[in-house]
Parts: structure tokens; C-alpha cells; sequence
């Protein structure tokens, strides 16, 4: 029986149906997550391997609370939270998880969440959760954040906003943290897809807009991005970390993160943090190039090219595809309206970057 074929069908005829493809190492790739190239990168792995190979054992075996606590899980917490200035942290399986984690468990009785109306489908998910109370506000505008503050008379009020947002790759307002100091609000950042790519040190908005790191401050980000590894962390105070992992349930109930995942993203964030200054001049060429052949401004390694036809952007994808270039065709209900997203990755060179930005622009013209 074929339970759901009407709903097959109407995803084929709007244009939103969608296939997994294997991925194609021999085609360029501007369409992952791997802003800096690190999933490539042979040292960082081979090295994770041979500490790994040195232990009793190789898997975590069981949760954070039960047993599945390890040294190498400690260690990169620590490292985290010195390199981001944040009092405790945590890691846990994917970043999904992490505002699954948090969402479900800060929002409680009588809180109210504000949340950015772009912000990832996994906080929106959340915000679905046990009835919480959510009010979403335009993408990036203080003015109504402010507003809906203003007339809040929550016990507790939370806002949720992303650094840089995964489809308009534009970041947050610098003026959101001085508002959730103002109207006394916990601050969620999802640093997903700025930490690695933006700062002085490269750890994200915080270290960007050079925020001194405060009590309502909590910090979520992804290894499996600019990382190059899997899993993620949730970074904040100490108390606010022990409530986590008394509350939150994606902490309590699931397997503790892989060790070789964990080690593997503690030796990136040493990469990044002994090459700062050399991965910022890469980026910077990158955006260049992209400003220069697409006329696109970008404050990270996102471009965003509106489409605005789900057919067209496939249309679009499969044709670079063909040149050389795997591009991310990305539709409804994802983003409003469809886009190509080109991701201008460390891990493709400046020439094969170019090269993209050419034939991208005479297929759009």
C-alpha cells in the first residue's frame, strides 16, 4: 500500500520533492556546511586517530550522565569555553539536538520565547513543544523585538536569534544584546554558521562584535560545519549548563557524543585558533570574489541568490552540476522564496571560486 502517494504527488507538482543523492567527489563543492575545508583535512583526522587508537576504548558507550562521561568530553568543553570566554558548557549529538535541548527545557510556565521568524527549523520545532508560549518577530528587526518586550509580562522572557542565518547569510543586529539587557531576556545565539567563519578568533558573533560574555548569555553551535566533525556544544553559565543536564532531554536520554567526533572538532578549534589570521585572509578573498563577479555583499561564507521558482532553481543547479559545481537549490517551505545557495568554502580554491561566479552569472543572465 501506498499510504502516502497523494502527498508524494502534490510535493512533485508544487516542486518540492526531494531525493537524496550520493555525494560526487569528483564535482567541486560549494553546496556543503565545510566553510573551511577541515572535513578534508587528512592531519586533524589522522592525528584524532592515533590518540584514539591509544585509549581503552573508542566509543562512549552510553549517555553524559550515565557512564558516558569521558575525559575526552571534558577536555574539549574546557577548551571551548576558554576560547569563547563562557563560564560551562556542554557537548551533544547535532545541532538539531542542541535547540531541541534548549528550546524544550528553558521555556517553561508562564515564559514567553521570542524568536527571530527565520530562525532553523529545529527551534521552531521545539517552540512547538508542550504548548510554550512563542511570539516570532520580523527577521532581524529590533524595533518590533523591542515592542513585543516592552508589552511582555512573561516570568521569564527568552529570545532566540541566529549569528549569521543559515539562508539569508546575513548576521544578527549588534543591538539585540544590548535589548535583552534592557527588558532582563535570556539570549539563545545559534552560532551554527558563524562560529569558524567571523570574529577576531573566529568563534562567532560574541567574539565579533567583541560582547563581554554575561549570565543570560547561552551559545549553541554545530561541529559538523566549519568544525569539519559532528556533534555540538551549548555554551553559558554554570548554572544554567547544571539545568541543562538535569532537564533537557536530548542531554539526559541519547548516547554521549562520539569520541572520535569530539576529539576531532577539539582539534579543530586549535587549528582554527593557530591559523585565525591566515583562514580571515582566505575568507576575505573569497567574499571579494564573490562581491566582484556576483556583486553580492556577504558577512560570512553564505551567498544567497534569489531565484524565486522551484523549478528554475533546480533547473539552475542541475546545469552547474553539469559544468564542474555542486550548488545547493533550496525551496519551499525552507526559505520563502527559492534560492541557489553557493557556499564560497575554503576547501575549493580561489581560481575554482571564480570560475563558479562566471558561469553562475551567465546563467542567470
Amino acid at each position: 500500500m501506498n499510504y502516502y502517494e497523494n502527498e508524494l504527488k502534490a510535493l512533485k507538482k508544487s516542486g518540492r520533492y526531494r531525493t537524496r543523492e550520493v555525494y560526487d567527489s569528483s564535482i567541486l563543492d560549494f553546496a556543503s556546511n565545510d566553510y573551511l575545508g577541515l572535513a578534508h583535512n587528512k592531519e586533524l583526522h589522522n592525528s584524532t586517530c592515533q590518540t584514539l587508537s591509544k585509549l581503552p576504548l573508542h566509543s562512549s558507550k552510553a549517555s553524559l550522565l550515565v557512564n558516558g562521561y569521558h575525559q575526552i568530553h571534558k577536555d574539549f568543553e574546557s577548551a571551548l569555553c576558554k576560547a569563547n570566554g563562557f563560564e560551562d558548557g556542554v557537548v551533544l549529538g547535532s545541532g538539531f539536538n542542541a535547540n531541541i535541548a534548549l528550546i524544550e527545557s528553558l521555556v517553561r510556565k508562564g515564559d514567553t520565547l521570542f524568536m527571530d521568524e527565520r530562525y532553523h527549523a529545529s527551534g521552531v520545532l521545539a517552540s512547538n513543544l508542550n504548548g510554550l508560549h512563542v511570539e516570532f518577530f520580523a527577521h532581524n528587526n529590533m524595533d518590533e523585538l523591542k515592542s513585543l518586550l516592552e508589552r511582555s509580562t512573561a516570568s521569564r522572557k527568552i529570545v532566540a536569534v541566529e549569528g549569521i542565518y543559515s539562508m539569508d547569510g546575513n548576521l544578527v543586529q549588534r543591538e539585540v544584546f544590548d535589548i535583552v539587557e534592557k527588558y532582563s531576556a535570556l539570549l539563545i545565539v545559534d552560532e551554527a554558521h558563524s562560529s569558524g567563519v567571523i570574529g577576531d578568533k573566529l568563534m562567532g558573533v560574541f567574539d565579533y562584535y567583541d560582547i563581554d560574555i554575561k549570565p543570560n548569555y547561552i551559545k549553541m553551535g554545530t561541529l559538523g560545519k566549519a568544525y569539519g566533525s559532528f556533534g555540538a556544544f551549548i555554551l553559558a553559565s554554570s548554572h544554567i549548563v547544571e539545568y541543562l543536564i538535569n532537564r533537557a532531554k536530548p542531554i539526559i536520554y541519547a548516547t554521549s557524543l562520539s569520541l572520535y567526533d569530539t576529539l576531532l572538532a577539539h582539534n579543530a578549534l586549535e587549528y582554527m585558533l593557530k591559523n585565525a589570521d591566515t583562514i580571515k585572509s582566505e575568507i576575505e578573498k573569497r567574499q571579494k570574489i564573490v562581491y566582484d563577479k556576483l556583486g553580492i555583499k556577504v558577512d560570512g561564507l553564505i551567498v544567497p541568490i534569489i531565484i524565486g521558482d522551484n523549478k528554475k532553481v533546480i533547473d539552475i543547479r542541475e546545469e552547474l552540476k553539469n559544468r564542474g559545481f555542486a550548488v545547493g537549490g533550496i525551496r519551499q517551505p525552507t526559505v520563502d522564496r527559492a534560492i541557489i545557495r553557493l557556499i564560497a568554502r575554503l576547501g575549493t580554491s580561489c581560481d575554482e571560486l571564480t570560475r563558479l561566479c562566471i558561469n553562475l552569472a551567465k546563467i542567470r543572465e
